[in-house]
């Protein structure tokens, strides 16, 4: 047993080594019983009683037994009788119970001797072998029955409710055996590997890659539609790829296959942090052609993480190219930020954004105007101080999106 505390009259937290609880509860169950032809069962005498069928609750036996003349001669035939006996061989069950004669008339004034209500008094009752019983031997003035709504059609009808008591203790599971993780995603990018049944090989620059036709189509819409589709050619084995790099076509297959992406660090060559995402931009692209919905959103992720002043600009213009809107949407609000937006605009990458993706200006300058809304010059000359800031003409910018 560990503790935590101090001294000094402090009240020291007990923290156990292991823990356990035990449930205590009732599994219920019920029987409905119903005695035709009552008037008939008068006379019986004292002690003589009807059963019901036998019914099971709890793994064990029970029935009820109706003494229409009582239980006890000494009652003088003045009341019937209702119990619930164990009908199993067996010792010592605790169990709640409940006896019921249901009303017939419908309005729900049911006769109702219920040990559940009444549980915490004394606890469950004990039946110590078979034939045990609880109920009442005096459990309703028969002449009282005989006129009330309990009888219709000469017909009694008792309803019974068991609740045997069980315990189960709960404690740390521990198993005899450890289930593996899921090793799916390597055992297929070792069949990757291998080459065992490929059907179709890449060329790729220099490199040459192969592949299973299923896989591909199983998990990019693009390669279904090469392979199987209405205009697509199942027999081709030999694809020649002119617009992806070797190492990013090898890291898409990697990740077709295994559904992780690889280390790209290991693929480039480069611990660098420019080389990291300078290939997770040519990766998106690649995702992006091939309808790779997952990894898109993966590299989309990468990229936002790794975000900064010198990669934001080509990050933008790839966003904008693909039309990856959320990462368009994070890139401006990153080069609007009045602490990174000087150091964007003097990168490389930003020449590059100007030249590749002109349309874009108007909107970096509505970010940059949206993000000065501490100034107290109107919404024009808010306009006018982004441009001034960015060195462009907005006119001219908004040309060139009118003939787009």
């Amino acid at each position: 047993m560990s503790t935590v505390g101090g001294s000094g009259g402090v009240e020291q937290q007990l923290i156990p080594d292991s823990v356990s609880t035990s449930f205590i509860e009732t599994v219920n169950g019920s029987h409905q019983f119903t005695i035709k032809g009552y008037s008939l069962a008068k006379g019986m005498s004292p002690g003589k009683f009807i059963q019901s069928d036998v019914f099971s609750v709890g793994g064990y036996d029970w029935a009820i037994y109706f003494y229409p003349d009582g239980k006890n001669p000494e009652d003088q035939s003045l009341y019937i009788s209702l119990f619930i006996a164990l009908a199993s061989d067996s010792n010592d069950i605790r169990a709640l119970f409940e006896l019921t004669l249901m009303d017939q008339s419908g309005k729900g004034k049911h006769k109702v001797h219920s040990h559940f209500d009444r549980a915490l008094e004394g606890g469950p009752y004990t039946l110590k072998y078979k034939g045990s019983m609880w109920g009442y031997k005096r459990f309703f003035r028969r002449s009282a029955l005989e006129t009330s709504d309990y009888i219709k059609d000469d017909c009694l009808v008792v309803h019974c409710t068991v609740g045997v008591v069980r315990a189960r203790l709960e404690g740390p599971k521990q198993y005899g055996i450890v289930l593996p993780l899921s090793n799916m995603g390597q055992g297929l990018k070792d069949l990757l590997d291998s080459e065992v049944g490929c059907d179709i090989a890449f060329q790729v620059g220099d490199e040459t890659y192969k592949a299973h036709k299923l896989f591909l189509a199983a998990r990019s819409p693009v390669f279904r539609a090469q392979f199987f589709g209405p205009i697509g050619n199942n027999n081709v084995d030999r694809i020649v790829i002119d617009d992806i790099e070797p190492s990013i076509f090898k890291a898409m297959l990697s990740f077709i296959y295994t559904d992780v992406l690889p280390d790209v660090h290991e693929i480039t060559g480069s611990a660098s942090a420019s080389s990291f995402t300078n290939m997770i931009q040519h990766l998106l692209a690649a995702a992006d052609l091939y309808d790779l919905a997952r990894l898109k959103i993966l590299c989309e992720v990468l990229l936002c993480e790794k975000l900064d002043v010198d990669n934001v600009a080509t990050t933008l213009a790839l966003a904008e190219q693909h039309q990856f809107f959320q990462l368009k949407t994070f890139c401006l609000k990153f080069v609007a930020s009045p602490a990174n937006l000087g150091a964007v605009m003097k990168s490389e990458g930003f020449k590059h954004l100007k030249q590749s993706c002109p349309t874009l200006l108007s909107e970096l300058l509505n970010a940059v105007a949206a993000a000065d809304k501490s100034s107290t010059s109107g919404q024009l000359n808010k306009k006018r101080s982004a441009s001034s800031v960015l060195g462009c003409d907005t006119t001219n910018m908004r040309q060139v999106r009118r003939r787009t």
